[in-house]
Order: C-alpha cells, then sequence, then structure tokens
C-alpha cells in the first residue's frame, strides 16, 4: 500500500487526507498545531465562490493597493517593511496584475470552482455528514452606482463564462432576501455560490478520513526532509522520522519555510485576515453577501451572523490589529442599517493567515525538483472554497492519474 505523508493538517490538507485515504492509501497527515486549532479556515467567510473567477493579481490592484496601503483600516494593507521576499513577491504581483493573466486564468478558476461546488453538494449528501450547506447564492452589495456599474460588468463577463449572474436593484434584493434592512443602490446575484460552516466541514473530512484509515500526528514540527537520488524518502519532525513514497506539501502560509532546505522558490506572502461572528444578531441574512466597496463578507451560520474581511500583508505573524478589526465594524452599519457598532462589543476578533502566491493562482501539482513531492498551497482566499477539488487532484497526482481538471496554470515551478 503506498505511503503517503502529508504537511499540514489545514482544509487543503484535510481534503488531501480524505480523497486519498477513501482511495485505500496509507495517510500519515503531519500538522505543527494541536486538533483543538483555529487556523487560517477555521474563522473565515465559509464560502463557495464559482463567482471569484478573477485572480487578486488583476489590473487595476497595484493602483488600489497603493492607494490603500497608507490606510491601516482599508481592506488591503501592506505593511510597509523591508523585506526582500516582500519586495520580490511585490514586483512579481505587479508583472502578474494584467488583463492577459485574468484571461488565461478566469476559465481555469471557474472549472476548479464549479467541479468542487459540484463535490461539496454530493458530499453535503453523505450520511453521517453536516456542514451547513447552504446553496442559495451570494449578493454583491453596492453603496454606489459606479460600483454598481462595475459589478454589472463582471457580472456580463461571468455569464461569458458560463457563471449566471444577475444585476438586482434595491427592490429587487430586498425580495430576494427580506429578512435583512439594506441600505445599497443595487446588487449583483451570483445563484451558483454557496456558504457552509467551516469548523463542521473540516471536522467532517477529518473524521471521515481517519474513518477510512488516516492517521494525524498534531503538535509535530517538520524539521527536515531526508533526500537521495531518487527524490524524498522521509521527513524529519519533532516526533522522530516519518518515512514514505509520496509526500503532499499543504502548509499554507508556512509552506515556504517548511521546504526552505528543499530548494523550492516558493513566491508566498501571508495575507491575515480577521472576522467577527456575533451569536445574536439584530437581523439574520438568508443569504451571505458581500459589502462590495468594504471588502467584508457577511455569512450566515446557522442561528449566527459572521463577518469577515481585509487582506493585511504583513508577514508571518498573528497578531490582531486592532484597527483592521474595526474597518470591518465600521463597514456593517452602512450596508444593514439596523446593526451597530455596538453588536460587535466583547466579540474576540478571530484571524487566520491565507498564503497568497504573487499571480493570485494556486501551487498545485508535482514539482520537477523532486519526483514524489506534490504541492498544494497557495490558495489565497479560495482555500476553502477549492479545498474539495484540490484535495481530489492531489489524489489523482499521487496515484499517477491525469487529474480531473487540466492544472498546467498552477506549475508549482512557474515562477523558477
Amino acid at each position: 500500500m503506498k505511503r503517503i505523508v502529508i504537511v499540514g493538517g489545514g482544509v487543503i490538507g484535510l481534503s488531501a487526507a480524505f480523497f486519498c485515504a477513501r482511495r485505500g492509501l496509507r495517510v500519515t497527515v503531519v500538522e505543527r498545531h494541536p486538533a483543538s486549532r483555529d487556523g487560517c479556515s477555521f474563522g473565515n467567510a465559509g464560502m463557495i465562490c464559482p463567482s471569484h473567477f478573477v485572480p487578486l493579481a488583476a489590473p487595476g490592484m497595484v493602483a488600489l493597493g497603493l492607494k490603500w496601503m497608507w490606510n491601516p483600516k482599508s481592506p488591503f494593507y501592506i505593511k510597509p517593511r523591508l523585506d526582500a521576499d516582500l519586495l520580490s513577491w511585490a514586483f512579481k504581483f505587479w508583472r502578474s496584475a494584467n488583463a492577459a493573466h485574468v484571461q488565461r486564468s478566469a476559465p481555469l478558476l471557474r472549472d476548479l470552482s464549479l467541479a468542487s461546488r459540484a463535490i461539496f453538494a454530493e458530499l453535503s449528501q453523505t450520511p453521517g455528514i453536516d456542514f451547513g450547506l447552504v446553496q442559495q447564492g451570494l449578493l454583491m452589495l453596492c453603496k454606489a452606482q459606479h460600483t454598481l456599474d462595475e459589478e454589472a460588468h463582471m457580472a456580463e463577463k461571468a455569464r461569458s463564462l458560463g457563471i449566471p449572474a444577475e444585476v438586482l436593484s434595491p427592490a429587487q434584493t430586498a425580495q430576494l432576501d427580506p429578512d435583512v434592512t439594506m441600505d445599497i443602490v443595487g446588487s449583483v446575484y451570483f445563484p451558483k455560490d454557496c456558504h457552509l460552516v467551516p469548523h463542521q466541514f473540516m471536522g467532517s473530512l477529518q473524521t471521515e478520513a481517519t474513518r477510512a484509515g488516516a492517521t494525524f500526528l498534531w503538535n509535530t514540527d517538520v524539521t527536515g526532509w531526508r533526500r537521495d537520488s531518487g527524490g524524498i524518502r522521509a521527513i524529519t519532525t519533532s516526533a522522530g522520522e516519518i518515512e514514505g513514497d509520496e509526500f503532499v506539501l499543504c502548509g499554507g502560509s508556512w509552506s515556504p519555510v517548511v521546504s526552505r532546505e528543499l530548494g523550492l522558490r516558493l513566491p508566498m506572502q501571508a495575507g491575515k485576515g480577521y472576522s467577527l461572528t456575533v451569536s445574536q444578531p439584530r437581523q439574520l441574512p438568508r443569504i451571505c453577501a458581500i459589502f462590495t466597496e468594504a471588502r467584508v463578507a457577511v455569512t450566515p451560520m446557522g442561528t449566527a451572523l459572521r463577518f469577515g474581511g481585509t487582506m493585511e500583508i504583513a508577514g508571518l505573524n498573528e497578531d490582531i490589529n486592532p484597527l483592521r478589526v474595526q474597518g470591518i465594524v465600521d463597514s456593517a452599519p452602512k450596508y444593514y442599517p439596523a446593526f451597530h457598532p455596538d453588536d460587535f462589543k466583547g466579540i474576540q476578533p478571530w484571524r487566520g493567515l491565507r498564503p497568497v502566491s504573487p499571480d493570485g493562482l494556486p501551487y498545485l501539482g508535482r514539482t520537477r525538483r523532486y519526483s514524489n513531492l506534490t504541492l498544494a498551497t497557495g490558495h489565497a482566499m479560495l482555500g476553502l472554497s477549492l479545498a474539495p477539488i484540490t484535495g481530489q487532484i492531489v489524489s489523482q497526482v499521487v496515484s499517477q492519474e491525469p487529474p480531473s481538471v487540466p492544472i498546467a496554470l498552477l506549475d508549482p515551478d512557474r515562477h523558477g
């Protein structure tokens, strides 16, 4: 039986473990945190987003980033610092932020997202698995007419890719989601988008992977790799050496650190996001939404309501910046006027570090440097959304089968 060693127990690592174990492979997952962790995917917005077919590196993002850079409450903030990795990443981001890159990437992100959505729907029908999947779409809520015009243009692009999208008036938006009062000029509705409860989904993956025979090593740091001319033979960890036939790196924002001695070039920055979950909201929407100008995502999760957002490039630190959190709080009453900043008092903010590649696309597939090393990292804000299809593709790659979605654009060696 082929031995698969997966480094990282976030949503990507869990998805890879689930699909590999379901194939009958012998899976070991190595995770530096305890089982009761609260990493990158636990507190996120829980959205499944075929509507997000434009990579982060897109025309206009560099100018927007420079504009927002001086406002620590802004949706996208790069903390100014002299750091060679950051400067290199920023240059590659600038080089990727063009229309040709978006045109190449959009069909792939669409295909990955729709394939992932289908897997979510299938898993939600599995007896004993419940992660609160709601298939009612997503609303892009706009405060300004020029924003609505831009989103309408994006809706036109979506439809050209086969992704349904509708531009709605305030009255039509209210008719679609009557349980929340909105102060908007209009919205764009993406009916194929969905939402779920992230920690329930991750718990389901872990339970099912364990049931299929996967082993999890918690509180275990990877300290090195044992290699020979034929590839990687083992990883050395704080719990001893672990041998394997295939190795999968799903280390999120820590992937470049974990893989440094392997000589891989994985440009990556940690994009810190925050969320606040209101347990008894004044109003509870039926549909997940994005406050377009504020770049804040809002998701009903059972009887609670989660507000999440921001992209803070500030290095591998998990400190909570109160100004970033305040930016989320300030946005809520602007779009949902029934809400008040006091609704968020006493709520402990969650934070997580998203792994952001400079072109906004994941690293997925085998690296040419080692014949038995597969990478699955760098998903930025789409980690949860693309987790199932990523896990399925990992299981196909380690089984030497062609991936169900072509992944040439996601080549882990594309930056050198």
